[in-house]
């Protein structure tokens, strides 16, 4: 993927630094997670009424747990808010959400008739604060509907290497995208929606169904994304899309659930299986249109 002559967003906060665990880039000299555990997950979600399924994005399922570090702020760090990454994967981020802001800026518009109005990425290493309680590395990259952020601890893409096979510039990007996707959603007032159709539901079954659509949409919305940015900058090629591919099929509830228990189990799905995060990704793909990732109206998920 060829990224460098992207924009890069001026929506970044870099607060790398301000917590302990590590932050990375496959090859970028940077050192790998530590914290957190998924009881952060459910304790936000009791807070704030939020679904964790919803209030996350696809990829904290990959990633394990850790010990907890002591957070603390420096004054050098504190003081480089806003400005610009100057570090490889800190530019590899900035650069691709400005991408997806130039894209989602122009196409959201023409294609539903709502403005765009781009979220914020947060860089962080280790733990942070969110609109959406105590983010931390364990729970992979998310995106807060409250404060309306995309929180990524970088080393995550480590994690996608090492323990998923999962490598490519694209492959991290449409984890990017994918979150963005979240914002998208937001934006068009789907999320609060299913939110209030999930709090109504008659069993959990259900509410993880409304889950997996949501999640399937994010899919298919980071595949619009990456058609529409191909088609203006021509940064893709045909093994780009297999990298996201591969990510998509690595983080499939299915493969997740037979990889750590030895079995899945459809009914507690609440992302989708791999063939269908991989296929609703290339359903964006293919039709770049924001309308054809209305998986709630589709015949299967």
């Amino acid at each position: 993927m060829r990224w460098d002559d992207f924009r890069a967003s001026e929506n970044v906060e870099d607060r790398r630094g301000e917590g302990g665990g590590g932050g990375g880039f496959p090859g970028g000299g940077m050192g790998g997670l530590g914290i957190g555990t998924i009881v952060v997950v459910l304790l936000i979600s009791w807070v704030t009424g939020i679904n964790p399924a919803i209030l996350l994005g696809g990829a904290q399922q990959m990633t394990g747990g850790g010990q907890q570090r002591e957070q603390r702020v420096d004054p050098e760090t504190q003081a480089r808010r806003g400005e610009a990454p100057t570090d490889r994967a800190g530019q590899f981020a900035s650069k691709i959400l400005g991408n997806t802001e130039d894209v989602w800026n122009e196409i959201l518009p023409n294609q539903t008739g709502r403005p765009y109005k781009p979220t914020t990425m947060v860089l962080y290493q280790g733990g942070t604060r969110s609109g959406c309680g105590m983010a931390q590395a364990a729970m992979g990259p998310f995106y807060c509907p409250l404060d309306k952020k995309v929180y990524i601890d970088l080393g995550f893409f480590k994690e996608m290497q090492t323990k998923f096979g999962v490598k490519g510039d694209f492959a991290y990007a449409y984890v990017i995208a994918h979150e963005v996707g979240h914002h998208v959603q937001d934006v068009l007032g789907i999320l609060g929606k299913v939110q209030s159709r999930q709090q109504n539901a008659s069993s959990k079954t259900e509410a993880n169904q409304l889950s997996v659509r949501v999640e399937l949409m994010a899919d298919c919305l980071a595949g619009v994304w990456a058609k529409n940015s191909n088609d203006r900058w021509n940064a893709l090629d045909q093994n780009d899309i297999k990298e996201a591919l591969n990510a998509a099929s690595a983080i499939g509830d299915d493969k997740l659930q037979e990889k750590s228990q030895g079995y899945a189990v459809p009914d507690s799905f609440t992302h989708g299986s791999s063939e269908q995060r991989m296929r609703w990704f290339m359903t964006g793909y293919k039709s770049g249109q924001t309308k054809s990732c209305d998986t709630f109206r589709a015949s299967r998920g």
